[in-house]
């Protein structure tokens, strides 16, 4: 068997207990897919002592592996990615028997300058859900939106996909399968679930005109919503209320995270309410809150 069929096969079988075991969607696999498959071409063009599979792979081709992808200028959350896919990999080589020690071990993972995403404050959230023209039907689905979306901390995938069937009325609660197809019920709240609600009464059905969906926010024609069309009614909407900021489509999502940890929410709380499987996904919002806290002490402290 040549080493790319070798590879190929044993790349395989950890593909397939990544999915079973963790559910991971196509696209994720397929970047580990890509991750293995660079660090295996590196291994069999650069490496000095070539190897006939990537099991063979040392501590030390790590390492240099590593240097390689520092020369060639490959930005640190791409090489940290790459470094967490095969630190994963050889881990389930080691328990599936097939090599003695784990050439990963020891090897930290390079230092990643942490974007802080960028925020609204609770000012700002208020002037954006008011800025919809609720003699509109599409004013009143805008609104409904930002309202669903401030008070859940929603993807804006999840948000335009989602089905009056994940909506529990009786409990105020929304329940998503998240990325990794992991379950969650979220809280809506009473204020966002009666603009759902008026929402559904008043404008969905002039926006459908007969038309059968259980999709929660249609468009004009009735249609589900895309990404970019809400990334665009955001925008509009921000510009329309005199909000400058650099926004984003999950912009809405952080102030959600941020706004319940300014406000004494514990961090395994907003960690299942995101539906991360990871807190130190969640930890980046603790230095949004703790910037905050220092803007406010500067600002009002005599001594600040």
């Amino acid at each position: 068997m040549k080493v790319s069929e070798q590879n190929a096969a044993i790349f395989d079988e950890f593909f397939d207990t990544l999915w079973l075991e963790d559910g991971l969607a196509r696209n994720t696999l397929q970047s580990y897919r890509n991750d293995l498959q660079v660090f295996a071409d590196w291994l069999n063009h650069h490496n000095s002592h070539k190897k006939e599979s990537i099991i063979d792979a040392t501590h030390a081709d790590l390492l240099d592996f590593l240097a390689s992808r520092v020369d060639a200028k490959k930005k640190a959350s791409t090489t940290s990615r790459e470094l967490s896919s095969l630190k994963r990999f050889f881990r389930y080589l080691l328990r599936q028997g097939k090599i003695a020690t784990d050439p990963s071990l020891n090897i930290a993972a390079p230092k990643l300058i942490r974007n802080l995403p960028e925020s609204l404050t609770e000012q700002e959230v208020e002037l954006l859900l008011q800025a919809p023209n609720l003699n509109s039907s599409l004013g009143l689905r805008d609104r409904a939106m930002l309202e669903v979306l401030y008070a859940s901390g929603l993807r804006v995938s999840e948000l335009i996909n989602l089905k009056y069937s994940q909506v529990s009325q009786d409990m105020g609660v929304v329940r998503v399968m998240g990325k990794g197809m992991r379950e969650r019920l979220t809280p809506l709240g009473e204020e966002s679930m009666e603009w759902l609600n008026r929402y559904t009464r008043q404008a969905r059905p002039l926006l459908l005109q007969g038309i059968v969906t259980d999709t929660v926010f249609v468009t004009a024609r009735g249609g589900a919503m895309t990404r970019q069309a809400f990334w665009y009614l955001i925008k509009r909407h921000a510009k329309a209320v005199g909000i400058t900021k650099p926004l984003s489509p999950h912009t809405i999502r952080h102030a959600f995270a941020t706004h319940l940890l300014n406000h004494g929410a514990d961090l395994r709380v907003v960690q299942l309410l995101l539906g991360h499987s990871d807190i130190s996904t969640t930890q980046i919002y603790t230095h949004i809150a703790s910037e905050r806290l220092k803007q406010l002490h500067t600002k009002h402290h005599p001594r600040g």
